[in-house]
């Protein structure tokens, strides 16, 4: 089983990050890195069963939400070259929120089954750099 493991300390209350991201249809904070997210089907961005398709090529269902311990998990159900369904499957990615001695501590992980972890590793490490680094420039 792969897996991938980022962080990033904000400075700012949990409260305020977790409202910024808890939605799982609005990525605005995170310009640059998202340059389309469109919803899909009728669930809102707060509901479980929520879809979405992020630039136009990955597909991800949100899979928990619990807002009293900041986290949530979601599917990617498919994607481009090593995220593609026929490449990976079991894909669950987590987001998890916790108080630090200067904010905010941001966990963004994830474990996949797949013929060749270190791709999908290479694939996703990098994108959830960036999307941390949007988060905390969003937030500063």
């Amino acid at each position: 089983m792969g897996k991938c493991y980022n962080n990033i300390d904000i400075a700012a209350p949990i409260a305020t990050v977790w409202q910024t991201m808890a939605n799982f249809h609005d990525m605005s904070w995170a310009e640059g890195v998202i340059t389309s997210l469109v919803k899909v089907g009728q669930v809102s961005g707060t509901e479980l069963g929520a879809k979405r398709m992020l630039n136009d090529a990955i597909h991800e269902t949100l899979i928990s939400l619990d807002a009293k311990a900041y986290t949530f998990s979601y599917s990617i159900d498919d994607g481009p070259g090593p995220i593609a369904k026929s490449a990976v499957s079991d894909y669950l990615g987590v987001v998890k929120l916790s108080a630090s001695s200067t904010g905010t501590l941001v966990e963004w992980s994830s474990s996949f089954t797949s013929a060749n972890d270190r791709e999908v590793t290479e694939f996703c490490d990098p994108i959830y750099t960036a999307l941390l680094g949007a988060l905390k420039k969003s937030l500063s």
